[in-house]
């Protein structure tokens, strides 16, 4: 409605309208996503989120192992010696899935792993996918208000699918007769959506997503196998580019996947819909406790889908960090003066509330 009206749009056809839903922003569409809150695309737009991005070598699973194996320097370790990392701190390897979160004696947390051990914590924090607390994870009602449970429970994820393959080399580069390249990365409306090249050098193996799509356009996908989608895919590139042979270029066994297929994702990731910044603001400012029951005090919630940028690393450290703050205070500590928290300067930098 807010595109469709606009001044911009109303001066121009519904063509273009059609067009530049196929654009979108982040390299998806807008349109198989309308029902989206302007919200969420303004706060992309606003941020940058959509600028200068990066191609992260090794794909974006670096952030988390990243953090994991990073050992500071001995000048900025308190507590454990030099060279200790997370993954030192753990043995080399992180615990069982979680399958139940209970309140203990004492004020404790348990936590129950998928092979039925139980251990106590003082606080606890959640970076999994918000539904995984109803579906995945026996969480203990009293742990959250009933506010947070709708909130967690009616967050919106996106569908979501994508379809790799890997090529022999960067082939797409090749010029034709008139100097364009072969091929090149595609928006359409045909099934495939959105097509993207990978180029890791001449001659070198590159890779080609062959299909990225969002919701309806998704669930087209989500019933085939790797195989058809290929298939599926390439019949529809073919009519794009009907003098490109993409199948004699494709070396290895083809990778799908469809996240809302996955038992530990549901859905790619957050799409807040119009009436939903309440909700939003809920699980965003869930770190600040001290209006809580003490029933529901220890447990905190982190990632992208509790922050206000779903999809971007951003949003993930940022609502870590603010549970970081709020762990700390829950167990006695404090910031320094001269650098406060994020839950120090919440009244003054914090979201907007909205009344209920």
């Amino acid at each position: 409605d807010f595109v469709a009206t606009s001044d911009a749009f109303a001066k121009l056809s519904f063509h273009h309208r059609e067009v530049f839903g196929q654009v979108g922003f982040g390299t998806g569409g807008w349109d198989s996503d309308f029902p989206n809150s302007m919200l969420e695309i303004l706060r992309v737009v606003l941020t940058g989120c959509d600028e200068n991005q990066h191609l992260i070598v090794g794909g974006v699973q670096q952030v988390p192992l990243g953090l994991w194996q990073h050992a500071p320097a001995a000048s900025e370790m308190r507590h454990w010696p030099a060279g200790t990392s997370l993954a030192s701190l753990h043995h080399g390897a992180p615990r069982a899935g979680v399958t139940a979160i209970s309140r203990a004696a004492g004020n404790q947390i348990s936590v129950t792993d998928t092979w039925g051990n139980t251990q106590t914590y003082p606080a606890v924090l959640t970076t999994c996918q918000s539904w995984l607390l109803t579906t995945q994870i026996a969480v203990e009602e009293s742990l959250f208000s009933q506010k947070h449970w709708m909130a967690l429970d009616r967050t919106r994820y996106m569908q979501s699918s994508k379809t790799f393959v890997m090529v022999d080399r960067p082939f797409w580069n090749d010029l034709k007769a008139n100097g364009w390249p072969q091929m090149g990365m595609t928006l359409t409306d045909r099934l495939t959506r959105g097509t993207y090249l990978f180029d890791n050098g001449p001659d070198q193996p590159g890779v080609i997503c062959l299909s990225y799509a969002w919701m309806g356009d998704a669930l087209k996908m989500l019933p085939h196998g790797t195989e058809k989608r290929v298939q599926l895919a390439l019949s529809a590139l073919k009519k794009i580019y009907p003098d490109v042979d993409i199948t004699s270029h494709i070396i290895g066994d083809p990778i799908s996947v469809s996240w809302e297929a996955d038992p530990h994702f549901l859905g790619a990731f957050k799409g807040a819909l119009p009436g939903h910044y309440r909700y939003n603001h809920r699980m965003y400012s869930h770190f600040m406790q001290d209006g809580f029951a003490p029933a529901e005090r220890g447990i905190f919630i982190a990632g992208d889908d509790v922050s206000f940028t779903p999809a971007w690393v951003e949003g993930a450290v940022q609502t870590s960090l603010n549970a970081v703050w709020g762990i700390v205070k829950h167990l006695g500590g404090r910031t320094h003066a001269d650098n406060p928290g994020p839950g120090d300067v919440f009244a003054e930098l914090g979201p907007m509330a909205l009344p209920d």
